[in-house]
């Protein structure tokens, strides 16, 4: 306890000094956060139960890009699709992602679970390194804060990759 005080001290010490006179004051934002619905998909199977049905809902938004694209599913407790989320579009053989914005969406969606995927239009369905590398981080991430990552599909003309 006395460990704490002391370090507790020495923080409002800190908070304590004056800043330099020479220094302008800092506009700090206040703001709010919500998700922009910009359309809307049907889905008759309400929930997804494997990753069949996770392909019958990304095909329509992932077969005929002619970029890399990486979506996030965001799912409820019942596994049903809440939102879906395009969270990066790459070029022609290579998508950028980090944690980070894969899991703004299911956070602000209030996300049990998240399902992601992106197509390779060159249309060979076998993962790369790199795609393996991105499973490993969003899993991790997702299993810090909770949000589980059910699955990471590959999706081409006819056929995905679980």
């Amino acid at each position: 306890m006395s460990k704490y005080q002391t370090i507790n001290c020495q923080q409002l010490g800190v908070l304590e000094r004056e800043v330099p006179a020479k220094q302008p004051a800092k506009r700090v934002n206040i703001v709010s956060l919500k998700l922009v619905r910009e359309s809307s998909v049907l889905y008759k199977e309400r929930q997804i139960k494997s990753p069949e049905d996770a392909y019958k809902l990304l095909k329509p938004f992932l077969v005929e890009a002619d970029r890399e694209k990486f979506v996030v599913v965001c799912l409820d407790t019942k596994n049903q699709p809440t939102a879906i989320n395009v969270c990066h579009v790459g070029s022609l053989n290579a998508s950028i992602v980090h944690p980070r914005e894969v899991m703004k969406a299911a956070i602000l969606s209030n996300s049990a679970s998240i399902i992601v995927a992106h197509n390779h239009p060159s249309g060979h369905c076998e993962p790369s390194r790199e795609d393996i590398e991105v499973t490993k981080r969003l899993v991790e991430a997702g299993r810090v804060i909770g949000i589980d990552v059910l699955d990471h599909l590959i999706v081409c003309n006819y056929s995905a990759t679980s």
